[in-house]
């Protein structure tokens, strides 16, 4: 009896290794991150990692201890033992390839595997498999193949799959079977403790790279799907509602509404030029490679150039909303994709097609990603142009048309437009997997370092939008004309240092532009701290159009309004104020970023009560809709 009943516990023991080995190839693959850690400390994930390992455990003992007990209790049932090894098998597979796509994700997002990568790959295939353009492989291929050998050869030493019924009486079934449910059920939930175990439980220091590796990614995916497949809650509830809002109203407070007037016009054309992943890395003046975009570093000699901005988050869908609906990133929900709820946000175009506008959409890839014509079209956009609009010869990546056939698209439909017009043009070159028309500039061939294709990328794209303006200069439109510059995001390269809490990956470039600004500020820089969500109040400020609407929108041009930034990731949020950016983890309930350690506790507290306040009234803004 005893000597079978062992069997569950070699089987719970097979999958507790299994995970180590797991959490061990996690921690080689990016050793370079782990650079400023101990052994000690490293050491120190496996035994964090532990509870969570033992509850992702549990849940795949679940099928097994129901099969054996449907076995031990109907005699006439019989279960050939060969499906606990098809099964076995099949869970080494799911973890296997779960593990190797983490490495992707992992470095792209900074956190592990969640719900949002399957809904992308279900609503995209093709955008998704682009996106994971820059990942090896052929190394991942391998390492996953030697996960799932290693763990079927580990299986056999391990797991006793000639398991055998043990003889008891009815009433001692029913008693350890019981009691087999119920220890399972307790390691499931990680305790006994009034909350189940949570993400918190692996998070032990301060490096977050170690927190991370010490979080079981399955369980943690497992977790993630369960929250976006319940009834929408919010996950942000730091404080009590009416001083959450409170805090955030101060934000927005100002005494006197008054704006430096930088334009010649008041109702100039107006084209906001999104640039795909135009981190900051790559303009000079923001501390950026020199080189990469050596046409930017002109056009900010003759615009408004505007140095300390954050994106809101770090995907386009979110880029979107922040720049057209001055709306911030929802971490672990993106609003675009909610038809019911995006068509309630307000959004800029809709306000310039009431000023008498005609407004255009321009996207070289397929508009429907993501729901972007859905939003485009139900905030008043007239005319989509995308890459159904080319004829076929034209789409030559995944990600449709390279930016100069759109930005030449954009001049042929620009001489055509009614004046007033708006214009949104969103380019894509600079996506993975970085492929161009044209010899990579910082790479000797397409084989390239990601780094170096990237650097390749961006520069195509600024040698795009540099033609781009010598022929618009030629259109009796063009003086007329203001052009905005911005991201869409930040990006992890070319550098590769920054990670998702870091404010570096979200600083991108913002730029007015165009013979409708006035000489005297053509050239000049504005470093007051804002965000994407900004430019709504601050570009229809300039026009005199009302934007009360745009309530988490401040204008940059007004010398009363607050400086602040505040960006998120996946789970998490960073709140930046003149002299201190303060980044915290939610599921660890944790501080993980402080630029200023120097500053005293009731400042940085301040901080993080901001950005708790900040996150919670988005979240629950986005649940009214």
């Amino acid at each position: 009896m005893l000597r079978n009943l062992f069997s569950f516990f070699r089987f719970f023991l097979f999958w507790i290794v299994f995970f180590a080995i797991t959490r061990a190839t996690f921690e080689i693959y990016f050793l370079h991150k782990l650079n400023d850690a101990h052994i000690g400390e490293i050491l120190q994930t496996f035994f964090w990692g532990l509870r969570l390992d033992a509850s992702a455990t549990a849940y795949i003992c679940i099928i097994p201890i129901l099969v054996f007990i449907i076995n031990w209790f109907i005699p006439k049932v019989q279960v050939k033992p060969i499906w606990l090894k098809v099964y076995v098998w099949f869970c080494l597979f799911c973890i296997s390839l779960n593990t190797v796509l983490n490495f992707n994700i992992f470095r792209e997002w900074g956190t592990k595997v969640s719900f949002r990568v399957f809904t992308s790959f279900y609503h995209a295939p093709s955008e998704a498999i682009a996106s994971s353009g820059s990942s090896p492989v052929g190394k991942c291929i391998f390492i996953g193949i030697a996960l799932l050998t290693t763990g079927i050869v580990l299986s056999h030493l391990i797991i006793n799959y000639r398991f055998k019924k043990p003889d008891a009486r009815p009433s001692l079934k029913v008693s350890l079977t019981t009691l087999l449910v119920f220890v399972n059920f307790v390691l499931m939930r990680g305790g006994l403790q009034a909350k189940p175990v949570s993400q918190n439980s692996a998070y032990f220091s301060e490096k977050q790279i170690l927190n991370q590796s010490a979080l079981n990614t399955e369980w943690n995916l497992f977790n993630n799907v369960f929250e976006n497949l319940r009834p929408l809650y919010n996950p942000y509830l730091y404080d009590h509602p009416d001083e959450a809002e409170k805090t955030v109203d101060e934000l927005y407070h100002i005494k006197d509404n008054a704006t430096e007037q930088i334009l010649t016009t008041s109702r100039p054309n107006v084209v906001i030029i999104q640039m795909e992943s135009y981190t900051a890395d790559v303009i000079e003046s923001l501390g950026g490679d020199k080189g990469v975009a050596p046409n930017f570093e002109k056009f900010i000699k003759n615009g408004l150039f505007f140095n300390n901005i954050y994106a809101s988050g770090d995907r386009t869908d979110k880029g979107i909303v922040a720049l057209m609906s001055g709306f911030p990133s929802q971490a672990i929900r993106t609003i675009i994709s909610d038809t019911v709820k995006h068509k309630k946000l307000p959004a800029i175009s809709a306000s310039f097609k009431d000023a008498g506008y005609e407004t255009a959409y321009f996207y070289g890839g397929k508009s429907n990603y993501m729901n972007f014509d859905k939003f485009m079209i139900s905030h008043n956009i007239d005319h989509i142009i995308d890459e159904g609009s080319f004829d076929n010869s034209h789409v030559k990546t995944q990600w449709g048309v390279y930016d100069d056939d759109l930005l030449t698209r954009n001049l042929q439909y620009s001489a055509k437009q009614k004046q007033p017009f708006f214009d949104y043009v969103q380019t894509s070159s600079n996506h993975e997997p970085f492929t161009l028309p044209v010899k990579h500039h910082f790479a000797d061939d397409a084989n390239g370092d990601a780094a170096n294709k990237f650097r390749s990328t961006a520069y195509f794209t600024d040698s795009c939008l540099n033609a781009y303006f010598e022929h618009a200069k030629k259109q009796s439109w063009y003086k007329n004309t203001l052009f905005i510059l911005v991201a869409d995001h930040g990006h992890r390269l070319p550098r590769n240092t920054a990670e998702a809490y870091d404010p570096a990956k979200y600083h991108i470039p913002l730029l007015f532009f165009g013979d409708v600004i006035k000489p005297e500020y053509r050239g000049k820089k504005i470093s007051k701290l804002g965000g994407q969500t900004d430019v709504a109040a601050t570009l229809l400020s300039q026009l005199g159009i009302p934007h009360s609407q745009f309530k988490w929108s401040k204008d940059l041009l007004n010398p009363n309004s607050k400086a602040f930034a505040f960006f998120d990731w996946d789970n998490g949020f960073g709140f930046m104020q003149p002299g201190q950016t303060v980044s915290y983890d939610n599921a660890g309930r944790t501080m993980i970023y402080n630029n200023n350690r120097n500053a005293d506790d009731k400042t940085t507290e301040a901080a993080l009560t901001y950005g708790k306040a900040y996150l919670q009234q988005v979240f629950t803004e986005y649940m009214s809709y």
